[in-house]
């Protein structure tokens, strides 16, 4: 274990973020350096309070397995390398979750029962911006080649994941993506101050010269057919992602200015990093409304600031969370509390327990406001409450409401693969589909979810694409069945 008493010695402390006055300026991560860098003068200490609780929940927590007492002890210890090692042994991209994931570990930390948790996710952040610092992180070459072929369909965090095990198993793996670069919402979804997008071409170039191949500006079904990829491959992993944005089907959606929040962050992130973008979408001297409160909404927040919006209204259905972990949500659970993101610290107005009654529009048919209402959570149902209308103005609405689901029109109805009641697609324990040498996993399978659970997916898979190659795997399987089920 680390230092015995450093739990209770040693206070919580977290990375100092850059001031709000110098970062809405730039599209900069929101840390000085890297985040890694920005928490090595305190990481010592920090990594010091994991303490000896002898059943670490923080395991069942992260969706990885993560060995997260073993590398709280080694950075303790100084011992960074062999950090490393624990840390990558159940993750592919640390530097991905310590910067996107939300950190359920850290809400079943035993410390946090009474007192503040680990920062679990910073101490990974720390280990592997020092490594890639250090130049510790090196390509992995499979010894030998199986000769075996897999295609993998997207290239978010669960294909990327998938690959990345796959080709260090010996299988030949071409990564298809349909945007002009790789990554998924890594790439187009995630906006710069939240992971600057170096950070994952470093990554790509380590897969690259692993021996991952990698197709852009391919859409697979229109492109390419899922025949002619079952022909030419082995194996097929869909990791296509859950695309398709929930509406709002309120009156006067069709008015101009009302966009999806996934039309709105992809251009932003173009022109961050250089690009030109005709017709952007823009926030700037705009009222803008974010519907929607979850991480979406809050990177379209910060997006908009950065833009120079005139106001800045965030609306949510459900009413605001309490500060404190709920009775109903006791320990080792995730709880869901209010919490403020880095993009929340900089500006906008947070409006909880309403609902779009209509959008309101001008004589050029543009959106020009919003009339809403206050609801209650009643049988089952919301329930609007009388007298509490409300107008806000808004020239820019953005729907940041989740998604509902892989995209059905071109290789999911084309290759006739089985879906759920939630739209998502079938597979088993292997993560193979109802279609044989075809799998899936991320978003695409399980819904909606976390970067966290993507990765750990994509790894699971790759286990059950290997054994169906080989006969056999010795590739692990963060996600078994027993806790697939737990999980259904």
């Amino acid at each position: 274990m680390a230092d015995p008493k450093g739990f209770m010695t040693t206070p919580r402390q977290l990375a100092a973020r850059r001031p709000v006055g110098e970062r809405i300026h730039d599209w900069k991560e929101v840390y000085p350096g890297t985040p890694g860098r920005a928490l090595l003068p305190i990481i010592t200490e920090q990594a010091g309070r994991c303490m000896d609780c002898g059943i670490p929940f923080c395991h069942n927590g992260c969706p990885l397995g993560n060995l997260i007492p073993e590398w709280n002890d080694l950075v303790w210890r100084d011992e960074w390398q062999s950090a490393l090692e624990r840390l990558h042994a159940t993750n592919n991209f640390p530097e991905f979750t310590g910067r996107l994931c939300p950190a359920p570990c850290e809400t079943s930390c035993v410390v946090g029962i009474n007192r503040d948790p680990v920062t679990i996710k910073n101490v990974e952040v720390a280990i592997i911006d020092k490594a890639w610092d250090d130049l510790r992180v090196t390509p992995q070459q499979p010894p030998w080649h199986t000769a075996k072929t897999v295609a993998v369909i997207g290239s978010g965090p669960a294909g990327l994941a998938a690959a990345q095990q796959l080709t260090r198993r010996g299988h030949t793996v071409v990564v298809y993506e349909r945007a002009d670069a790789i990554g998924g919402l890594l790439r187009y979804g995630i906006p710069e101050f939240k992971m600057e997008k170096s950070v994952l071409d470093r990554r790509l170039k380590q897969m690259i010269l692993e021996g991952t191949q990698f197709k852009t500006g391919v859409n697979v079904g229109v492109d390419i057919t899922g025949a002619e990829l079952r022909e030419q491959y082995e194996a097929v992993v869909l990791a296509v992602g859950s695309t398709v944005a929930r509406d709002l089907p309120a009156p006067g959606r069709e008015l101009n200015g009302i966009h999806q929040a996934m039309e709105f962050l992809p251009q932003a992130n173009r022109v961050a990093v250089g690009q030109e973008v005709p017709d952007q979408i823009t926030a700037a001297g705009k009222d803008v409304v974010i519907i929607g409160g979850g991480d979406t909404g809050a990177d379209c927040l910060g997006t908009s600031i950065r833009q120079g919006a005139a106001s800045i209204t965030q609306l949510e259905i459900m009413p605001m969370p309490p500060v404190a972990r709920p009775d109903h949500q006791p320990w080792p659970t995730y709880p869901m509390t209010f919490k403020v993101t880095s993009a929340h610290e900089e500006g906008g107005d947070r409006v909880y327990a309403v609902n779009t009654q209509r959008f309101v529009g001008d004589e050029d048919g543009n959106v020009a406001g919003l009339d809403i209402v206050e609801v209650r959570f009643e049988a089952g149902r919301f329930v609007e409450v009388e007298g509490t209308e409300k107008h806000i103005p808004a020239q820019l609405v953005l729907l940041a409401m989740g998604f509902v689901g892989p995209e059905k029109a071109g290789l999911v109805e084309e290759l006739g693969l089985e879906l759920d009641g939630r739209g998502n697609i079938v597979r088993d324990d292997a993560y193979a589909t109802n279609v044989d040498g075809v799998f899936a996993c991320g978003d695409a399978g399980r819904g909606q979810s976390l970067i966290v659970w993507a990765i750990a997916e994509g790894r699971s898979c790759a286990a059950g694409v290997d054994t169906f190659l080989s006969g056999t795997s010795k590739l692990p399987r963060p996600i078994g069945p027993e806790l697939r089920q737990l999980l259904a």
